[in-house]
């Protein structure tokens, strides 16, 4: 059995969102370790950003940074859909929002390998994106959880019927109080007539189906 190897951290690692979708073909997984930044996007999900990158061209702090070894069976599709997953750009890696490379790990044994990770574009970093101080992703999420995770059923509901919506369909909103806590936390946008999702609203959806 051929199978591929990644280096990952938040929603990708055991237990979150993600790796859920990655279930049926996770051989293996183990925690590890790699020089990198972490930074924590609006959504409230931790990033990597290469220890030789940063914003405004100026190197970016180095961390240890603990996640998961993970071993998954090799599969194109599924290759191409984590890639999309990732907003990979392969005709122009420079404009995509994350990158696919080769990076080293250290396991708990000291064992040194080379595996893929996905670091973030660092030129996609917003002002509201934080660095992690010291990496620690995990403390951090513990501390303050993702936003999906701090949603009322309410507003989970009205996201995922706003974000399903076809073409130009009007989801009406009743609840003016539902309606000030969705443009508080910049999840939807007033465009007159309807409303919409906003970009982070569009995150947020992507994480609740």
């Amino acid at each position: 059995m051929t199978t591929m190897r990644f280096f990952a951290i938040g929603s990708w690692t055991e237990g979150m969102f993600h790796f859920q979708k990655l279930r049926p073909f996770v051989v293996s997984y183990e925690p590890a370790r790699i020089k990198a930044s972490a930074y924590r996007l609006p959504i409230g999900f931790p990033v990597l950003v290469a220890q030789n990158e940063g914003t405004e061209g100026r190197p970016a702090p180095s961390d240890e940074i603990i996640g998961q070894l993970i071993e998954l069976k090799f599969d194109e599709t599924l290759l191409a859909l984590m890639d999309t997953l990732h907003g990979v750009n392969p005709a122009d890696p420079s404009k995509g929002l994350h990158l696919r490379a080769q990076v080293q790990v250290t396991k708990n044994s000291g064992e040194n390998e080379v595996v893929q990770t996905y670091f973030y574009n660092p030129a996609k970093l917003t002002a509201k994106a934080t660095r992690i101080a010291g990496g620690v992703w995990q403390e951090c999420l513990a501390q303050n959880p993702p936003l999906v995770e701090q949603l009322t059923e309410k507003q989970r509901t009205y996201v995922k019927k706003l974000g399903s919506a076809k073409g130009r369909d009007i989801i009406p909103i009743n609840d003016l109080s539902l309606y000030r806590e969705l443009i508080k936390l910049d999840l939807i946008v007033d465009k007159g007539r309807r409303l919409a999702l906003s970009l982070l609203g569009k995150e947020v959806y992507n994480h609740l189906v």
